[in-house]
């Protein structure tokens, strides 16, 4: 019988993840595809992308990011994907993503004792979520953690129920150029 799952990305995760697989980030990703790969034959019960939201300010950079951020939240809600937002506080120049980790371990556990799912499909290498993933376990639901082969969260897999370590080649067929093929 198929369980029915949810599917949290972290998308901050996601983007450095691939870009340190050399894999260049595209708009028009297929999040779809990777979220029918990542279920396998079970139920998607939803999918989440969760992301700290730029505010624009008068740098360019920012403004940048922003327009760049918004296409990108527009090209989500069209493959059906549910995004939850955090916030990006910046420090001494650099940005720091504030939020999507809690928002991130709240839908595991509530969605868990709630009975939205039988299987959380977690794609963050965040050790932050441990305590979530424990949560999940503890109200009898699984957590299969989803990370990248070149750079697993060996706390994460301790934890969780089932692993998966995607390979580059398995990130790059949900590019625009590998799904036009």
């Amino acid at each position: 019988m198929a369980d029915k799952v949810i599917i949290l990305v972290d998308g901050s995760n996601f983007y450095n993840y691939i870009k340190d697989m050399d894999i260049k980030p595209r708009l028009k990703y297929n999040y779809s595809g990777l979220a029918k790969f990542l279920a396998k034959k079970n139920k998607i019960a939803s999918s989440t992308y969760y992301v700290g939201v730029v505010r624009a300010d008068k740098s360019k950079k920012s403004q940048d990011m922003r327009a760049n951020q918004q296409r990108l939240f527009a090209w989500l809600h069209k493959c059906s994907w549910r995004i939850e937002y955090g916030h990006l506080q910046k420090n001494d120049g650099v940005y720091h993503e504030k939020g999507v980790d809690v928002h991130m371990a709240v839908d595991m556990v509530r969605g868990a004792y709630m009975n939205e799912f039988d299987k959380a499909i977690l794609v963050s290498s965040d050790n932050d979520l441990i305590p979530a993933v424990k949560s999940v376990k503890e109200a009898g639901k699984k957590v299969e953690y989803v990370g990248f082969n070149n750079r697993p969260s060996m706390g994460i897999i301790r934890y969780a129920s089932e692993i998966t370590l995607l390979k580059k080649d398995e990130v790059e067929r949900f590019l625009p150029e590998a799904t036009t093929k």
